[in-house]
């Protein structure tokens, strides 16, 4: 299993309209092979500050999902909301 942190900043006044899509991109990450499961935390100092935490039985099957046409074609319409650039970090068990 593999865990993938999937940090966004969201540009102010744009909040509502990136939690919609958010959810729509999330329920297509539910049907990937391999999503086992996942999370959306909001950052207790920055409310614009978005944490998903999701879990992937394989690496493999993540890169899967991350390059998939679904992936990229909601992310074009997730992108021009945020204010700065989408951060990754693949995690592995130690």
């Amino acid at each position: 299993m593999i865990r993938v942190l999937i940090e966004r900043h969201i540009a102010a006044t744009l909040e509502s309209a990136y939690e919609e899509r958010s959810k729509h991109l999330l329920r297509y990450a539910i049907d990937a092979p391999g999503f086992v499961s996942g999370e959306t935390l909001v950052d207790a100092e920055d409310p614009n500050h978005r944490l998903t935490l999701c879990t992937f039985r394989t690496r493999e099957e993540w890169d899967s999902w991350y390059h998939s046409q679904a992936r990229i074609d909601l992310m074009k319409e997730l992108g021009p909301m945020m204010d700065q650039d989408e951060k990754i970090t693949v995690l592995k068990p130690s």
